[in-house]
């Protein structure tokens, strides 16, 4: 896929066509010449493909992984404003399972909205036409905190999600628990120069031991984020959606952290996270009606909680992945027990772990998905490869 690499810009459209064997880095400095540009990826690294399609990173196998994403059918820094990735999607060139080459756009609704978050059922997308949006100079980066802050961010993170309703701003707060005491990793955004007054004074007066936070161009905040801290290791994703982080929310899922990095350390474990990612009530908005085969229903918001373990001793996979399970399951009871409300609550299929029911992410479209799937792949040639499959 290397060689899937152009970056075209065309401004009387406001699009660029992005190749699929590009990283995110790639399309942001060939667009920041004409101060625009395209929905992405939050941290270094990332490839375009995987990360457009809802389904690059199934993990299925615990192959060894790179950790650069705890951030994706795509959410980005700046989908508060604009929506997920897939819904600045405009066109794909797509190579079907027969070979056949084709531009898949709205005048194909089935096979279009299927591309959205249906990862790489119906074929191999060689490259994707995402529309452009102005960008200028960006303020933010990242802030590392020790245990004795934690429950401060805690509650400065609740605050953050029940009550800034600016688009341009975001966070994601990372409990963490590498080999020694928990911590916090806080990643910053604001898509701007200098962020308003009170949007980040609660995180920004409690004491830290690491910072690097300020006014810089787009991709270079992008890059400030620390990756390949656990290349070449083992590793698992799984995943939970959930309507509000609540600060009881929150203390279970700081609570998690502990507990299984505890639990897990002796196993050879290397990282122990938990990605809080709030997001405005609005996000899914940005699409039409299942416009896209994730998130199945638009009309309830969910912000993704990402659950990553790495460790280094293959003996030890089935640990981590029942701990995986275990984690999400009382996260997302807790959610129940607060009385927030989970139906039709789908899982973010980059999350998902491997075995992941299809139902959980795609809910009642999976039976349009797999009819499709037939239709366009009726003998199963994307089946030969790894990831969900309909």
């Amino acid at each position: 896929m290397s060689r899937f690499s152009e970056v075209t810009y065309d401004a009387s459209t406001q699009t660029a066509i992005v190749g699929g064997g590009l990283v995110w880095d790639d399309a942001y400095s060939a667009l920041a010449p004409f101060n625009v540009t395209v929905v992405g990826g939050r941290k270094s690294g990332v490839g375009v493909a995987g990360f457009a399609l809802g389904g690059g990173r199934s993990y299925y196998l615990s192959l060894a992984v790179q950790f650069t994403e705890l951030l994706h059918p795509g959410y980005s820094w700046l989908s508060n404003q604009y929506g997920l990735t897939i819904d600045t999607i405009v066109a794909y060139e797509l190579v079907k399972p027969n070979g056949d080459i084709v531009t898949v756009t709205q005048t194909d609704p089935g096979l279009f909205s299927s591309l959205k978050g249906g990862m790489s059922n119906f074929g191999i997308v060689t490259r994707f036409t995402f529309k452009t949006f102005p960008q200028g100079r960006v303020w933010g980066g990242l802030i590392l905190f020790k245990s004795i802050a934690i429950s401060a961010i805690t509650e400065a993170t609740a605050k953050f999600s029940a009550l800034v309703t600016d688009p341009k701003a975001a966070i994601i707060t990372s409990y963490t628990a590498l080999p020694g005491e928990p911590g916090i990793s806080l990643h910053l955004f604001y898509d701007g120069p200098n962020p308003p007054p009170g949007i980040f004074d609660e995180f920004l007066k409690i004491p830290f031991y690491e910072k690097n936070v300020k006014t810089r161009k787009f991709l270079d905040l992008v890059q400030v984020f620390p990756v390949g801290d656990t290349y070449g290791q083992r590793g698992i994703f799984n995943g939970v959606s959930i309507p509000q982080y609540t600060p009881r929310i929150l203390d279970v899922i700081a609570n998690e952290t502990v507990f299984w990095a505890a639990r897990l350390m002796p196993f050879s474990a290397s990282d122990v996270d938990y990605g809080v990612q709030p997001f405005l009530p609005t996000l899914f908005s940005h699409g039409d009606y299942e416009s896209s085969a994730y998130p199945p229903v638009r009309g309830k918001h969910n912000s993704p909680l990402n659950i990553y373990y790495a460790w280094s001793e293959e003996r030890f996979d089935a640990v981590f992945h029942d701990a995986a399970r275990m984690s999400a399951a009382r996260i997302r009871a807790a959610v129940v027990e607060e009385g927030q409300d989970v139906r039709d609550a789908a899982v973010y299929p980059n999350y998902a772990i491997y075995d992941t029911p299809l139902e959980a992410m795609y809910g009642s479209r999976v039976g349009v998905l797999k009819a499709l799937k037939k239709e366009v792949d009726p003998m199963n040639v994307m089946g030969l490869t790894g990831g969900f499959r309909f």
